[in-house]
């Protein structure tokens, strides 16, 4: 053990070597998992546990991996001690130059046979071929979600971030708001510019902050007649109140009436006017002033002021100055009437023709979409037996394949003859049946077509497929007679028949790395039909 009176002071004032950049990793050894047979002791990393990363052997012998080694010496730097020992009582620390980057242990590491640990993946291959090409990279590996902390797939992650995820942040497409996705219907609650549909006109996507004020001015929001203080009780449409005020003149009239008689019997019994913005106000017997104060007032009113029988004379002139009004009202009301029916007459044909008019449309949209139909199978159709299928963006159809999305493809149309048999091809990029996951599965299908009475039944030429080489130099071939007893073959009673072909045509591993079979994204599947007899 070495010791000194100022041990810190001592071993800072050495110059403490750096590792060589070349062996710098952020990560700790590799995973017991991926090895495929049994780990020895002396690959495994002293401090880890785990398969040496990049290993770095102590002067004692001890082996680490160089991300464990340089953890050990930065926590015991950070602590203060200058002096660490380990395992065998071997000094580290500030040591780093007494190790040494242990090259012949990485041959020997990065020989041993490996397979990738995670479920569903079938990858497999050496240890540096793992570190260099699979590890973090396989779509099959779970990683935490950051946010939910559950486990997902990496290929996943983007779909579990923007749709699965329950603690992803959101922003609100009307406010902006950013909230979090537990909280959406308390945040729709609040929203000020949530839309909002109003129950009375149908009226829809009225953000909320507005909607009080639409409710006032809803031409369908009813509210009572503004003559509801002299007894009318109609509740009316706000887009409806001046009709009922025009339909209900003779009503409030009434009512109007009603009302002052009830005044001037009041006057007629001894009560007595005050004035109040020229409307006049009764006040009754029981409110009366003293007695000195009534006999002054009387005397006044004798002196020449307006009485009470004058007041009443002057209501029913401007009764009949209103019913005068009514009259004429009545009349304007009934050529409104009049034009409103013919109004309502000129609408009904106009929309009779409206609704003519979307029928012809409709059916014109369903002739043209007939026509395109028609026209994208004359594009690609032959009528030679020989048909060559270009399929692009093959890696993201694959992938498709893969997660279940759309498992099979169908070709073009082609023909033997202009009048001769309907076929196409169907095309499994994961392989179906014996080649799933393996194989491209491609099948031949007998489709029902419009001169299948003149043919003969059932379908027996001989159909070869082929996978081109684009260096045109070895393509993928591959034939078969039909079974005449088989139903594939027989004439069709629906759309089309079941596919026959090859469920293993193509190995998947050929389309691997730098195929001449897949250039561009895109590959080509052509198909032969033997016209011989025919």
């Amino acid at each position: 053990m070495i010791t000194t009176a100022d041990p810190v002071g001592k071993w800072k004032a050495m110059a403490r070597p750096s590792l060589p950049s070349s062996l710098d990793s952020t990560l700790p050894g590799i995973s017991r998992e991926v090895l495929s047979v049994s780990m020895e002791p002396k690959y495994q990393c002293q401090q880890c546990k785990e398969i040496l990363r990049k290993p770095f052997q102590a002067q004692c012998g001890h082996r680490f991996c160089v991300f464990c080694f340089k953890q050990l010496t930065r926590v015991h730097l950070q602590s203060g001690y200058t002096i660490f020992t380990y395992l065998c009582g071997y000094v580290l620390g500030y040591f780093q130059s007494l190790a040494f980057p242990d090259n012949a242990a990485r041959r020997e590491i990065d020989s041993l046979p490996a397979k990738c640990p995670n479920d569903g993946c079938s990858w497999s291959g050496t240890l540096k071929e793992y570190e260099g090409q699979h590890e973090g990279r396989c779509d099959f590996e779970r990683v935490k979600c950051e946010a939910c902390q559950g486990l997902i797939l990496v290929s996943e992650k983007d779909r579990h971030n923007e749709r699965e995820c329950e603690a992803r942040t959101l922003n609100c497409k009307y406010c902006k708001v950013t909230f979090n996705f537990k909280e959406i219907k308390a945040h729709d609650e609040i929203c000020q510019k949530f839309p909002m549909q109003c129950k009375d006109c149908g009226k829809k996507k009225i953000p909320r902050e507005k909607f009080q004020e639409h409710i006032k001015s809803c031409a369908k929001s009813k509210s009572a007649c503004q003559f509801s203080e002299i007894g009318c009780r109609a509740v009316v449409d706000n887009g409806k109140q001046q009709e009922h005020e025009q339909t209900s003149v003779m009503e409030h009239l009434r009512l109007m009436l009603g009302v002052l008689s009830s005044v001037r019997l009041r006057a007629e019994g001894g009560g007595e006017w005050q004035e109040d913005s020229g409307l006049g106000l009764y006040r009754g017997p029981e409110d009366a002033p003293p007695a000195g104060a009534h006999a002054a007032a009387h005397n006044a009113g004798r002196g020449g002021g307006p009485g009470v029988q004058q007041k009443v004379t002057a209501l029913e002139n401007i009764v009949c100055v209103l019913n005068r009004e009514v009259e004429r009202s009545a009349l304007t009301l009934e050529a409104l009437s009049r034009q409103h029916r013919l109004d309502q007459e000129k609408i009904e044909n106009l929309s009779n023709k409206v609704r003519q008019l979307e029928r012809t449309l409709t059916m014109r949209d369903l002739q043209l979409s007939e026509s395109e139909q028609s026209l994208r199978e004359l594009q690609f159709c032959t009528y030679d037996g020989v048909f060559i299928w270009k399929i692009a963006d093959f890696s993201r159809r694959r992938q498709d394949a893969v997660g279940g999305r759309a498992p099979a493809m169908f070709s073009p149309a082609f023909y033997s003859s202009k009048y001769g048999y309907k076929m196409c091809l169907r095309l499994y990029l994961n392989g179906d049946g014996t080649g799933r996951g393996t194989h491209l599965s491609l099948f031949f299908v007998v489709m029902r077509g419009k001169y299948d009475a003149l043919l003969k039944w059932p379908f027996s030429q001989k159909v070869t497929l082929m996978l081109l080489d684009q260096n045109n130099r070895e393509h993928i071939i591959d034939a078969f007679r039909p079974d005449v007893s088989s139903t594939s073959f027989q004439r069709p009673i629906s759309e089309m028949n079941i596919a026959s072909g090859c469920p293993l045509f193509c190995p998947l591993a050929k389309l691997a790395g730098k195929s001449s079979y897949l250039r561009d994204d895109t590959i080509f599947i052509k198909a032969i039909v033997d016209l011989t007899g025919l």
